[in-house]
């Protein structure tokens, strides 16, 4: 009894300084924003904050701005989770197999996702200039087509800015689809060759299915990546034109640092994590039934 009481202690001591990380860091800032919701105030009128219970939640109910940041979230959300999911395995698939310069395409697939945010909004930013000098915009010339007001037509803008977070971040996804790849045991593709397997076959019937806990992660990530974008949408639109590309998380910084009402940026910012957690638990319970270690 004595050393099994020794062996848990020694384990908690090791647990100790990310749990410590976790108390500091994550857990008492969302507690201290919980309470933080149910006050009005702003940063000078912080000692001042005056109590108004669920006042904020109320008002967010009956926010058209809010409601809409949540409708482009969700739009942007269809576009760049199956977009970074689909070209992450496309490209780990075809770069799974050796073959001569397979190193250099890896890193150079790669290599966005390393590039500050920052850089590669204000790139994106001339790249879709809406005059004829922009590249895009060049390139459907030269193809015969109208020119498009890529950042300042409401039908456009969100997709830009999803053009520009896949080809960001699929890299990444690729590299953790890679991985999943390379665990899968060669003897499983050599039975199948022998059974008279076609490559479709293989991948269908082996490849995906083995591949859907890090099919899972991805998507997982990914979702909860697309609830918390801001910089390429604040440096690329504004949020403009209009509302059309204001995200939940845009809407927050406005509220909070803009408009300085932290009391209600605060009550956003909890409505983002419940439904980040609530996302989260749904994507678990699905994927608990089909994932098999």
């Amino acid at each position: 009894m004595k050393r099994r009481v020794k062996e848990n202690l020694i384990a908690y001591a090791f647990c100790a300084p990310a749990y410590t990380i976790f108390t500091i860091f994550l857990f008492i800032p969302i507690v201290w924003v919980v309470f933080l919701s149910l006050k009005d105030f702003s940063i000078v009128t912080f000692y001042s904050a005056k109590f108004v219970g669920f006042r904020n939640y109320l008002r967010l109910a009956k926010d058209q701005i809010f409601l809409r940041s949540i409708v482009n979230t969700i739009y942007f959300t269809l576009l760049y989770v199956p977009g970074n999911t689909i070209l992450g395995l496309i490209f780990a698939l075809l770069l799974n197999k050796p073959f001569k310069g397979r190193d250099f395409f890896r890193l150079a697939l790669f290599i966005p996702n390393v590039i500050p945010m920052v850089v590669v909004s204000i790139i994106w930013s001339l790249i879709f200039s809406s005059s004829t000098t922009g590249i895009a915009n060049r390139i459907l010339i030269s193809l015969h087509l109208k020119p498009i007001e890529w950042l300042s037509d409401y039908r456009y803008a969100l997709i830009a800015v999803g053009i520009v977070l896949i080809w960001s971040g699929f890299g990444y996804r690729m590299l953790i689809f890679l991985a999943g790849l390379q665990n899968i045991p060669d003897e499983l593709y050599e039975a199948a060759a022998l059974d008279g397997a076609t490559k479709w076959q293989i991948t269908f019937k082996i490849t995906l299915p083995l591949l859907r806990p890090t099919t899972f992660f991805v998507i997982t990530t990914s979702l909860i990546n697309s609830f918390q974008v801001f910089t390429p949408i604040y440096i690329m639109t504004g949020g403009g034109p209009g509302y059309s590309t204001t995200t939940i998380v845009n809407y927050l910084y406005t509220k909070g640092f803009s408009e300085f009402q932290m009391g209600y940026a605060s009550a956003i910012s909890v409505v983002l994590l419940v439904i980040i957690l609530a996302l989260t638990f749904v994507q678990r319970k699905i994927g608990r039934e089909d994932i098999i270690f």
